[in-house]
């Protein structure tokens, strides 16, 4: 005899733009008290050209299985349009799951937030920008207070990000990684353009609203991000003055926690023990 799902899961639009839906999948604990539940919002990878809401379902149900209400985003990108309209998508999903928190069972107060490859680019500049004008426009799915919700999260979970989108955009091409050059034109209009969309720049410029604790992930064979470049962001986030953890996980490859393993299960294990703490 089968056990029951310990996670429900629906489907929800949180937004609108160019006159399309933007949906959330949403992976909640089935059952359980009536104490609100804290969010996470979930941004996905894929270059800035691929993948779906549903790409990180696995990290999402574990996630989820532990007790936390989890809203993995769909979000225009290099398919249908030009940086910033992911953020912009991003921060409205994060306005309207606060704007609708009684609905959804969770607490405003505590909401994270997790990006994994581009989608952790993204998730840091949503982070550390929430409320810049340029990271607005995207309508809200909620009520007509939703537009003036705050975006901001009490922390951030970048898996393997490519924080700085130029540095990786010449790695791609030194190392002939072709696939990854036409994905960063895709998405940028050009290599100035991917400059200003440096999460690095940003915070050596002193551009950041908000330094909320990070948590950044690099796995040992990571062939898409190069080690350098993550160094460098711990380096800009500390800087700035943000608290930072990093982990390190040998051998294991880019994007491997979307798929079912036992690394997968720890690193969920790793990240519940930093929500834990920063999730209030």
């Amino acid at each position: 005899m089968s056990r029951p799902d310990p996670v429900a899961q629906d489907t929800l639009v949180y937004g609108r733009a160019d006159d399309r839906d933007l949906l959330a999948e949403c992976y909640r604990p089935d059952g359980g008290d009536e104490t609100p539940a804290k969010a996470i919002v979930m941004v996905h990878g894929g270059a800035w050209t691929s993948n779906d809401r549903l790409t990180p379902a696995v990290l999402c149900r574990e996630l989820a299985a532990s007790g936390y209400t989890v809203f993995s985003l769909d979000f225009r990108d290099g398919r249908n349009g030009k940086h910033p309209c992911a953020v912009q998508d991003i921060t409205a999903g994060i306005r309207c799951i606060r704007s609708r928190a009684d609905e959804f069972g969770i607490d405003p107060a505590r909401i994270g937030l997790i990006g994994s490859s581009s989608g952790g680019h993204l998730a840091l500049l949503a982070a550390t920008q929430p409320d810049i004008e340029v990271h607005r426009g995207t309508a809200v799915v909620a009520d007509a207070d939703a537009e003036r919700t705050s975006a901001a999260v009490n922390c951030v979970v970048a898996l393997w990000p490519v924080s700085d989108p130029l540095y990786r955009f010449n790695y791609a091409r030194r190392i002939g990684r072709e696939e990854l050059v036409a994905a960063h034109r895709r998405y940028y209009r050009d290599e100035e353009h991917m400059r200003e969309a440096s999460v690095q720049r940003a915070l050596d410029d002193g551009e950041a609203e908000r330094l909320p604790p990070l948590l950044v992930v690099q796995p040992g064979e990571d062939a898409n991000v190069p080690r350098v470049m993550t160094l460098e962001l711990l380096r800009a986030y500390q800087d700035a003055g943000g608290p930072v953890n990093y982990l390190f996980y040998p051998g294991l490859p880019h994007a491997f926690a979307y798929q079912a393993s036992a690394a997968t299960t720890r690193l969920a294990a790793d990240i519940r023990t930093f929500l834990a703490r920063h999730v209030y």
